[in-house]
Order: structure tokens, then C-alpha cells, then sequence
């Protein structure tokens, strides 16, 4: 009975901190909204916000911001300790300070750019530090419980940011720096107090193991660069909503409310049936859609534009978060200092927000060849979506790599070939088309890896740890699964610790004998 009842009030503390925790990640959001989104103050005086102030504070706050991130991603890999350490109090100062400059603008004329940049600078670091909090907080969870937690703050960020508008202007802007700021720093730290610090992914040393972090950017460049591509859309419109500061507080209220339907719509989708999102795959999709918007904009100008800010925003915002969940999941599964791996992807998503930013202020901002500003800015778009997008497929390399299998690829034998000689290249061909085309649902190579996706199903096993499985069944050994996935030994060894968990088993016979007789429909 004193167990059971043990078990309860760990239950319920649980839950009551994943409250604490959606709400705090929430307020973070709408407060980050409410100075970093869209380029415009929604609670500060229209007249103070001069194209001077917001581009001098956008320029300072997003540069930092990036910049913070490879900082931390460098420093997470030389200096791994600092990983097990959740720097709140270092990441509230500056972003208060920041504010309180900026707040000081208003009333010191003389000097008002000179706080803005500071307080810009600050912003961004603080900012920049606050998401890596949260994101070593989201990894550390389970990963069911992490995403969920991730998806309903994104839900509840927009409802806080309207509520603000309740309160009064000139109260707004103080609250931001001493209660709201507050409060979620206390979340975190409340939240992060429950956090096990012995998981691999915090016990960590890079320098042990460089081939691994080596392999996790290689493996998640593309999904960096596929949101990246988004976030450089974004910097673009951006550049123009800052022209105006009324179009701005527009795009933001649109853009807030296009998220909350968003994360909305994916967290009914995933409730409802699993999910597996690619980013790569996203981009691609997103691709012709995006360049056809950017197409329209010099024949539809300021109104349309506004609203393909908004719609970019709201886009960018659900995509943030997934970008949390796959570096989340890249720590769990690899077992990788969270804050490198989150620093390296975010760092070039932000990086190409910036370069956005600036590519459309030099061409909106000036008459080339005489063309209209918005057909200029739609040409530069156009252009770089499309490198980018030629990027993700892995440019000239992947085009012209002999190892790369081209399904649509037209082969031409010498007249003089012998047909022996023939046959074998035409063998090729046929296996080459048979890898690349896309597998049936139920195309199995033998009957494990058939148990193995079944034993996945039924257990919620993530696509790594079914890899685990199968090797096992198979007879691999943790040096050779280790040498296969690119981990660690450790990481091996931790993942089959959860398998067995998850299995309700405890060695690797009795694995074996799961695999070859698990039959879902006897339990049913």
C-alpha cells in the first residue's frame, strides 16, 4: 500500500511538472513573440519604432542570437561538463538587461541607438540561452512525453500572446522583464531540478568519440539547411514588414494565430495515428509552393505581402519546434551532448534568417536596373531557394557521384560489347531500380525484419531501437552495432537497457525468443 501510494505522488509531482513546464516553455514563446517576431513591438509606441530602431535592434539581436548558438555548440564539444548545467541565472540577466535598455530607449533620445543595440545584443543572447534550457529540458523526457510537452506549449504560446493585449501598453513592456521573465525562468528551474543528469547524452565526451559528432553533421546538415531555406523566406518579408511598423503587428497577430491552428491541426494528426515527419521530404514539398508565392508578390504587393509573412511565420514557428524534436531525438538515440547538436542546427536555421534579412534590405531598399523593390526582392528569393534547394540534393557531389543510384538514368552499351558481358550491367540496372523505388508497406526482407515492425507497433519502439532489435536477433554484438549506427558503445549498451524495458525482458535469449514467436493477434 506505501508503494502504491509512492508511485501516486511521483505520479502526480510528474505531471503537475510537465504543467509547469508547458506553461513556462508558453510564456517563454509569447513573450520571445512579443520582441523577436516579425520585426515589430507590438507593446511599445508606434512612434518609437522608426526604421532605424527596429533594424538596428533586429541586426544586433538575430546576429547574436546565431552566433550564440555555434558558441555554444563549440563549447558543449570542448568543454562537455557544461552540459550537465542548466545556466538560468546567466541567461536572465541579459535577457533583462536587454529589455531594460531597450525600455530606457524611450526615454534617452540622445543615446536611444545605442540602447537599442545593446539591448538587441543582450536579447539575443539571453533568448538564445533560454531555448537551450528548454531544449535540454524537452530531450531529457521520454520521447513521447518531450514532443507532446513541445507541441501543447506551442498550442498555448499564441492564447498567452493574445491575452497581453488585455493589459495595459505602457504596463506591457515593464511586465515583460520583471514577472513574465521570472515566471518562466522559475519554470525551467523547477523543471529541470527532476532532470537525470546520468543519461549518456549528458555523461558525454565528445573527444572520446569525434567520429560520432563528425556522422551527426553530416546526417543533419540537410534538415538544417531544409528549414533554413524557410527561415531565409522569412528574413526577406520581414525586411519589408519593418518598413512599416502597422503592416508588422499584422503579420504578427496573423502569423500567432496561423501557429495556434498549426500545432493544433499536427497535435489532433499525431494523437490520432503515428507519425514520421521528414524535414528533407517537408522542403521539398514546400518547394514549388513557396517559390509560386514569392512569384505573386510583385503583382499583389503590400496587402499580399503581409500575409505571406504571416503564413511564413506561422510555417516557421511549427517548424522550430520539430527542429527540437529531431535534435532531441538525435541525443536520445546517439546519446550527443543535446546543446551541440541543437546548436549546430538552429545556429545555420538562424544564420539564413539573418542572411534573409539583409539580402532583403539591399534589394528592397534600392532601384536595380530600375525594377519595382518588390520584383527585385522576388527575383533574389527565387534565386536562392532555388541554390538552396539544389543544395539539399546534395549539389555537383551527389550529382556526378558514381555511387549514386539514378533511377531514371538511360544506359548505352557499346556496339562491340559481348552479351555476356552485357548482362551483368543489365542485372545492375534492374537492382538499381528496385533500391531506389519506394518499398510496399508490407515488403519485408525475411520473417525478423516482419517481427521486428511488429514488435515496434505494439511497443512504441523508436526506428532506432528497432534497428537495435533486429541486429540483436540477428547476432550483431555492441562493437559492431556501435561500428554500424555510429555510436558509441555506451549509447548501444544504454539503448538495449531500454529495449529490455520497454520488452518487459531482461536478456538477450529472451529477446531472441520475442522476436521469433511475438504475435499480436494472441494477445489481442
Amino acid at each position: 500500500m506505501k508503494e502504491l501510494a509512492n508511485r501516486f505522488a511521483t505520479f502526480m509531482r510528474t505531471r503537475k511538472l510537465r504543467v509547469i513546464a508547458c506553461l513556462g516553455y508558453a510564456l517563454f514563446l509569447a513573450t520571445n513573440a512579443s520582441v523577436t517576431w516579425g520585426g515589430f513591438f507590438p507593446f511599445l509606441p508606434v512612434e518609437f519604432q522608426t526604421p532605424a530602431v527596429l533594424n538596428t535592434f533586429f541586426m544586433a539581436q538575430s546576429f547574436a542570437f546565431a552566433l550564440t548558438y555555434f558558441a555554444s555548440a563549440v563549447g558543449a564539444y570542448r568543454l562537455p561538463k557544461m552540459a550537465r548545467l542548466f545556466f538560468v541565472r546567466m541567461n536572465a540577466l541579459p535577457y533583462a538587461f536587454g529589455w531594460i535598455c531597450l525600455i530606457g530607449a524611450l526615454y534617452a533620445e540622445d543615446i536611444a541607438i545605442a540602447l537599442v543595440f545593446i539591448g538587441g545584443a543582450l536579447v539575443g543572447i539571453g533568448t538564445a540561452g533560454f531555448f537551450m534550457v528548454w531544449q535540454r529540458l524537452f530531450a531529457a523526457k521520454k520521447a513521447t512525453e518531450g514532443n507532446l510537452d513541445l507541441i501543447v506549449a506551442t498550442l498555448l504560446a499564441p492564447v498567452i500572446y493574445f491575452a497581453l493585449y488585455l493589459v495595459p501598453l505602457a504596463v506591457t513592456s515593464l511586465l515583460i522583464p520583471f514577472v513574465f521573465m521570472p515566471l518562466f525562468s522559475l519554470c525551467s528551474v523547477l523543471t529541470s531540478r527532476e532532470v537525470d543528469l546520468d543519461q549518456p547524452m549528458f555523461l558525454d565526451r565528445p573527444s572520446n568519440h569525434p567520429q560520432v559528432y563528425r556522422t551527426a553533421i553530416k546526417d543533419y546538415w540537410r534538415s538544417a539547411l531544409s528549414v533554413g531555406s524557410l527561415a531565409f523566406s522569412c528574413g526577406i518579408v520581414r525586411s519589408l514588414a519593418l518598413d512599416t511598423p502597422e503592416v508588422g503587428n499584422v503579420v504578427n497577430a496573423v502569423s500567432m494565430a496561423a501557429l495556434f491552428v498549426c500545432s493544433g491541426a499536427l497535435l489532433i494528426v499525431w494523437r490520432s495515428k503515428p507519425l514520421q515527419v521528414n524535414l528533407s521530404l517537408l522542403s521539398r514539398l514546400f518547394f514549388p509552393i513557396s517559390i509560386t508565392a514569392f512569384v505573386l508578390m510583385p503583382i499583389l504587393k503590400a496587402p499580399y505581402a503581409s500575409v505571406l509573412a504571416a503564413g511564413l511565420y506561422a510555417l516557421y514557428g511549427c517548424s522550430l519546434a520539430i527542429v527540437m524534436m529531431q535534435c532531441a531525438q538525435a541525443s536520445r538515440d546517439r546519446s550527443i551532448n543535446p546543446v551541440f547538436i541543437y546548436g549546430f542546427v538552429a545556429g545555420i536555421v538562424y544564420l539564413f534568417h539573418d542572411l534573409g534579412f539583409i539580402g532583403g534590405k539591399i534589394v528592397g531598399g534600392t532601384s536595380v536596373f530600375g525594377l519595382d523593390p518588390y520584383f527585385s526582392t522576388t527575383i533574389l528569393s527565387l534565386y536562392m531557394l532555388a541554390i538552396m534547394f539544389f543544395l539539399e540534393q546534395g549539389g555537383f557531389r551527389t550529382a556526378f557521384s558514381p555511387g549514386h543510384v539514378h533511377v531514371d538514368r538511360i544506359e548505352l552499351f557499346a556496339t562491340a560489347a559481348s552479351t555476356h558481358r552485357s548482362r551483368p550491367s543489365a542485372t545492375k540496372a534492374s537492382s538499381a531500380l528496385s533500391i531506389d523505388a519506394e518499398p510496399q508497406a508490407a515488403d519485408y526482407s525475411d520473417k525478423i525484419a516482419k517481427q521486428c515492425a511488429l514488435l515496434r507497433a505494439h511497443f512504441k519502439l523508436s526506428e532506432r531501437e528497432t534497428e537495435i532489435v533486429e541486429a540483436l536477433a540477428r547476432g550483431s554484438t555492441a562493437p559492431a552495432m556501435a561500428k554500424t549506427f555510429g555510436v558509441s558503445e555506451n549509447t548501444v549498451k544504454t539503448h538495449m537497457k531500454r529495449i529490455y524495458s520497454k520488452l518487459g525482458i531482461h536478456r538477450k535469449g529472451e529477446l531472441i525468443d520475442l522476436v521469433n514467436s511475438f504475435d499480436p493477434k494472441a494477445l489481442a
